[in-house]
C-alpha cells in the first residue's frame, strides 16, 4: 500500500472513532435527559395523588348539604344533624388534646350568648373521652352541645381535617360560609356568626406573645433531642446527623393522627431505602402508644415527650404536624400539618432524594 493509502485509511478510522465518541456522548445525554423526565414525572404524580390534593383543604364549598351524621351527646342520648335544623349551627371540628382548640375554648365561650341571640347553635364534634370533654367544657364555661366521634371515627364532613376546622350551617343545614381552619379562621368565624368582630383572645395571646405557635421557619436549626422510645431506649436527633428526617408530631388520642398511621406506615415499608428517616415524637404514655403502632404496622421509632415540652421547641401546638430536616440538622421546609400535607412532603423528600444531577 502508498503512503497515500495509509493516509486516507488513518483519515477514515479517526473520522470513525470521532462518529463513535459523538454517539457514545449523544447516548449518555439522552440517557441522561430520560432519567431527569422520569424523575420529574414521579414527583408530578407523587403530587397528584388525590389524597393530596389541595381541594381537601379547601373543605366543602358554600351552599352544599352538610353530609348528614348521628353521634352520642355528651349529655347522653344521640343526636342527628336533622335534629339541629331550624337555628343555625356552627359546627367546630374538636378534640381536648389539641392545643390549638385549647387555645380558642374561652374565646369561644365568651360569644355564647351573642350567638344565641342570633339563634346560632355551637356545636362540638370532638373527639376523646366523655370525662376529657367535660373536663375541658367546665374549664373553659362552655356551655354547649358537645358530639362524641366513636372509635376514632371522623364523619365525613371532616374527614382528612384536622382540629379546630369550623362550619357555619344555614337553618337548613346547609354550609352558610367557606370552611375555617385552624386558631385564627375559627374565632373569626364564630365572631362572624355572632354579628361582631372583637379583639379575641387568641390574638392576644398570638400576637403579645414571644412564644412561636405557627411552627419553626425553614432555613432554623432544629431543636435538639433525646427522648426515651416505646421500649426505653434512647431516640437522638443528634444521632441522625448526615440522614434527613422527617420528624412527626403525634398524640394516641388524636382521630387525624390515626387517620395518618396507615398511609405513613405504608410510605416507610415501601420507601426506607430511599434514605429519608422517619421519627414520631408522641404525649401521651408507653401502653396507648404501643396499642396504636402495634395496630398500624409502625416500625419507624416513637418516642415520647412530656406534655407539650419539644412542640414547644418547635413552635407548635398541634398535633399530627411534621418537619422536615436536613442533613445538617436545619429545617429544609415550613411546618406541613394534617395527614395530607404530612404525605405529600414525605413523597416530595422521598423523591428529592432520587433527584437526578443536571450536566
Amino acid at each position: 500500500m502508498t503512503i497515500v493509502t495509509w493516509v486516507l485509511v488513518g483519515l477514515l478510522l479517526v473520522g470513525v472513532l470521532s462518529m463513535a465518541w459523538s454517539f457514545l456522548h449523544l447516548l449518555r445525554q439522552q440517557g441522561r435527559l430520560l432519567l431527569r423526565i422520569e424523575a420529574l414525572e414521579a414527583r408530578i404524580t407523587t403530587d397528584e395523588q388525590p389524597e393530596q390534593s389541595e381541594h381537601r383543604l379547601a373543605g366543602l364549598p358554600p351552599a352544599t348539604p352538610f353530609p348528614p351524621f348521628r353521634l352520642p351527646s355528651l349529655d347522653d342520648g344521640e343526636v342527628g344533624l336533622d335534629q339541629l335544623q331550624g337555628e343555625r349551627v356552627l359546627l367546630v371540628h374538636w378534640s381536648p388534646d389539641c392545643g390549638y382548640c385549647r387555645q380558642i375554648a374561652s374565646d369561644l365561650a365568651g360569644l355564647q350568648e351573642r350567638l344565641r341571640k342570633r339563634r346560632t347553635q355551637l356545636v362540638l364534634v370532638s373527639y376523646g373521652s366523655r370525662e376529657a370533654n367535660s373536663a375541658l367544657v367546665e374549664e373553659h364555661g362552655l356551655d354547649c352541645r358537645v358530639l362524641l366521634q366513636p372509635d376514632r371515627a371522623t364523619i365525613e364532613g371532616f374527614a382528612h381535617m384536622g382540629t379546630p376546622v369550623a362550619y357555619l350551617l344555614d337553618e337548613k343545614g346547609r354550609i352558610a360560609k367557606p370552611v375555617a381552619v385552624g386558631a385564627r379562621d375559627v374565632p373569626e368565624l364564630a365572631a362572624h356568626a355572632a354579628g361582631r368582630r372583637a379583639r379575641l383572645q387568641t390574638e392576644r395571646s398570638i400576637s403579645e406573645s414571644r412564644i412561636e405557635r405557627e411552627g419553626l421557619k425553614a432555613g432554623t436549626p432544629a431543636p435538639r433531642f433525646e427522648l426515651p422510645d416505646l421500649a426505653g431506649e434512647k431516640v437522638s436527633l443528634t444521632e441522625q446527623r448526615g440522614r434527613r428526617v422527617l420528624l412527626v408530631f403525634s398524640d394516641p388520642d388524636c382521630g387525624p393522627c390515626e387517620e395518618l398511621l396507615p398511609g405513613l406506615s405504608q410510605f416507610h415499608r415501601e420507601r426506607r431505602s430511599d434514605g429519608l428517616e422517619i421519627i414520631m415524637v408522641s404525649r401521651g404514655g408507653v401502653e396507648e402508644n404501643r396499642r396504636k403502632t402495634e395496630a398500624f404496622g409502625v416500625e419507624f421509632p416513637v418516642a415520647l415527650q412530656s406534655g407539650w415540652k419539644l412542640s414547644k421547641k418547635y413552635g407548635i401546638f398541634a398535633t399530627p404536624v411534621a418537619f422536615l430536616i436536613d442533613e445538617e440538622g436545619v429545617i429544609e421546609r415550613e411546618v406541613a400539618r394534617g395527614r395530607s400535607e404530612i404525605l405529600s412532603l414525605a413523597h416530595a423528600a422521598s423523591s428529592a432524594e432520587r433527584r437526578v444531577p443536571i450536566g
